[in-house]
């Protein structure tokens, strides 16, 4: 039961609560530059996820052998080691995807997120819940990375994962609104190098706005003491 709650807790943990791209701010590098398509983010954020997990794996189980001294080192060597077999794989099995990120795959070797990852957890950790923390920050970096992809594919270039998304939408407009002088361009510049920031910068705003809306809400529970009738959070004295 603990091993199960301990899972759970590190793949929510990865996912929303410190997520790597949106809460942490961590592998801004790779975030920013493979994310002109969905399927690019995607690929990234995947290729992290299995890196990320199977280095935990292995730091882990060494944890106790590893000299505290060479730990780095030795960390640097574990995933330099897993970096070349996956990216091997993508050029033997996705040799697109291996082309499109390009030297972006070789720099998941000094990733932070894998390396703080390593240091902060797996190095003190038993293996299950190490595995579990990789794969939780392996998904929030995807989730992060696809949404940024995503986003930046349809404003920028008006299509996602290949399909022309605008035009779709300029039809199904002509259709109800049977004005065909009206079309939804794309916005060219958030397909360009400074439109990841722009994006980047939208969704975090969103996040926090959610979670000040929450903790306002939260607040407001709080100070309801006793009688409901000065309760801000609209409860009703019965």
């Amino acid at each position: 039961m603990n091993t199960l709650s301990s899972v759970k807790e590190r793949l929510f943990n990865g996912i929303i609560k410190e997520n790597p791209t949106f809460v942490m701010m961590l592998g801004m590098c790779p975030t920013l530059a493979v994310t002109t398509s969905c399927i690019n983010g995607l690929g990234m954020g995947l290729t992290n996820t299995v890196v990320l997990a199977m280095s935990n794996i292995i730091i882990s189980s060494l944890r106790k052998i590893i000299p505290d001294k060479v730990r780095v080192p030795a960390f640097i060597v574990i995933v330099a080691s897993l970096v070349t077999v996956v990216q091997f794989l993508l050029q033997a099995y996705i040799p697109s995807l291996n082309d499109s990120l390009g030297i972006y795959i070789p720099l998941i070797v000094v990733n932070c997120i894998i390396l703080g990852r390593a240091e902060s957890y797996a190095s003190k950790n038993p293996v299950i819940p190490s595995l579990f923390d990789g794969i939780g920050m392996g998904l929030g970096f995807t989730v992060g990375l696809g949404l940024l992809g995503a986003f930046r594919e349809i404003i920028g270039y008006g299509t996602i994962f290949g399909y022309d998304f605008l035009t779709l939408i300029n039809n199904l407009i002509d259709k109800i609104s049977k004005s065909p002088s009206f079309n939804i361009e794309p916005i060219r510049i958030i397909g360009l190098a400074p439109g990841a920031f722009f994006v980047l910068a939208f969704l975090v705003a969103i996040q926090n706005k959610v979670k000040a809306s929450k903790g306002k809400k939260s607040n407001d529970m709080d100070k309801c003491s006793g009688s409901c009738t000065s309760c801000k959070g609209g409860c009703v004295d019965e």
